[in-house]
């Protein structure tokens, strides 16, 4: 559970070569989660929620991801993250992002000011009381903000099995690159705002660092709707000791209509 806030709104986003001009989401777009060990033992949940702000000026979206430990697992490991993203509600550029974690004891109390114009990111570790400035890559985004961005990026028709999907991070004090592969389409079964119902899904392989948490660098699977909201549906992670899955139980606020098919 200690990484598993940070694995789903990491890799929720997805990129592709064209750019669609009709957005993915808007103001008022909420998610929640289930998390589970091995598929069946609840661990925790966790939330998204995207709200239209004023920032310096600036028309932006502030986007709150919070996550949790529930239950018996909340008596010997307690988690609470938090993780904020301010961008531009027409470029997708973030400019500031906001990381505090409490996970089983260990902390972290992170803010990040992005200057796109000059490639600098200002990292202020407030744990440590320490401020430093780092060279970005260009057309960098948070850990947040990149699920928000690339949403409106993805042409589904575009997509061909096998694609290989990359993108630029930046996270805690490092530029990060990370790949996808895309494994095809699915028909799901979710459990989602209490109803049981089938979902036509986009199926992605992330490549992840092999070692301590992964039992490889294709630990991780994550479906995503095949519709106009590309939203989260399922991420499964297999660890070095059983696998942790994420899955979307509750939504409110989509711009565009989700087609389900409702089982007899």
């Amino acid at each position: 559970m200690k990484y598993f806030f940070t694995i789903l709104v990491f890799l929720v986003g997805l990129k592709a070569p064209s750019v669609q001009k009709e957005t993915a989401f808007q103001s008022g777009e909420w998610f929640k989660f289930r998390m589970s060990y091995s598929g069946w033992f609840k661990a925790g949940e966790g939330t998204l929620k995207v709200e239209e702000k004023k920032l310096k000026g600036k028309t932006v979206y502030h986007v709150v991801g919070k996550g949790k430990t529930t239950g018996i697992v909340n008596t010997f490991f307690r988690v609470r993250d938090r993780y904020e993203s301010y961008f531009d509600t027409e470029t997708g550029v973030p400019y500031k992002f906001i990381r505090k974690v409490d996970e089983g004891g260990y902390t972290k109390d992170i803010e990040i000011d992005f200057n796109h114009e000059e490639q600098k990111a200002t990292v202020n570790n407030k744990k440590h009381k320490k401020v430093t400035t780092v060279t970005t890559e260009k057309d960098v985004q948070d850990m947040v903000s990149m699920y928000y961005y690339l949403r409106n990026k993805i042409d589904i028709e575009s997509l061909n099995k096998g694609d290989e999907i990359r993108s630029n991070m930046f996270f805690d004090e490092e530029n990060y690159g990370f790949k996808l592969k895309y494994l095809g389409r699915e028909t799901i079964k979710v459990d989602i705002n209490g109803s049981r119902v089938r979902v036509k899904a986009l199926k992605f392989r992330p490549y992840v660092m092999a070692g301590r948490v992964f039992k490889e660098e294709e630990s991780l699977t994550l479906w995503v709707s095949a519709d106009k909201n590309k939203i989260p549906l399922k991420i499964k992670a297999d660890l070095a000791v059983g696998s942790l899955r994420a899955d979307l139980v509750q939504f409110k606020g989509l711009k565009h209509y989700f087609p389900i098919i409702f089982d007899n």
